[in-house]
């Protein structure tokens, strides 16, 4: 395959070799929960407030290294605390990134704060439901990516927000829709969840969708491509993980209204 349509698949075997690990590594800490499941959380956090830092504010490296110190320690001291007492916490390092000179810093510390509570959502939902409610979380995320980006790119058609993200098709995102619907009928039919999952995921879907539009507009306000060149294919973290944000924070949200979909752990 040579011309056009080979570079519209230059990177699709970078990024599943990546991707692959990404799941693999992912599955097995989902699998074991615990510290080891902590400490992937803290460090994944950490480094997205690393790079959103640099993103903002690329001639300060140090500052960007001492927010992502904080970001960890908030996450882990949040662990210990009551939910309540934990609020307060986790909001440092978006304070730091508000009173630090950067490009949009009120912008900057509201995607901060997003990743570092949906750190500790991941943390607390692993925790008081088990692991089944991450991989569904997880599985809503990858599966709506997968489609998106295969349906975008097969199938095109009008742009769902050029001037943020001009990759992104009208196709693709509501190819992803579906593709999450079909993962919360994938548990309905295992016999995890009823069957709310299967409107609930695309909802999911939604969020997750809007947190990779945030990082895109933070990107593109910065005149960056990728948050950094950590993950092959894919960027940096905070471009792999910006859509769990808003999904894990969803998840958060719909915590508060309706009951757990997959009980305790």
């Amino acid at each position: 395959m040579t011309g056009p349509a080979a570079a519209r698949w230059a990177d699709l075997r970078t990024r599943m070799t990546s991707a692959a690990i990404m799941l693999g590594v992912g599955a097995l800490e989902i699998w074991l929960g615990g510290p080891s499941f902590v400490a992937l959380v803290v460090v994944l956090s950490a480094v997205m407030i690393w790079e959103l830092s640099m993103v903002t504010a690329p001639a300060q490296p140090g500052v960007a290294l001492a927010l992502a110190g904080l970001a960890a320690a908030a996450l882990l001291l949040a662990v210990g605390f009551p939910h309540r007492a934990a609020a307060g916490v986790l909001a440092l390092p978006a304070l730091g990134l508000l009173l630090t000179p950067r490009r949009d810093p009120a912008v900057a510390a509201g995607f901060g704060l997003a990743v570092v509570v949906a750190g500790f959502g991941l943390i607390t939902l692993r925790h008081d439901q088990g692991g089944m409610i991450i991989l569904w979380v997880v599985g809503i995320v990858v599966a709506s990516d997968v489609m998106g980006y295969f349906a975008g790119r097969l199938i095109g058609g009008p742009k769902f927000w050029p001037a943020i993200s001009p990759k992104k098709t009208w196709s693709g995102t509501v190819a992803g829709w579906l593709a999450a619907a079909m993962v919360g009928l994938g548990f309905v039919l295992a016999g995890a969840a009823g069957w709310a999952l299967v409107a609930l995921s695309p909802l999911v879907a939604v969020a997750g969708q809007m947190g990779d539009i945030c990082e895109s507009w933070i990107k593109r306000r910065a005149g960056v491509k990728d948050a950094s060149g950590l993950i092959p294919g894919h960027g940096g973290v905070m471009d792999r993980f910006d859509a769990m944000t808003g999904a894990v924070l969803a998840v958060m949200a719909l915590g508060l209204l309706l009951p757990p979909p997959f009980g305790g752990g």
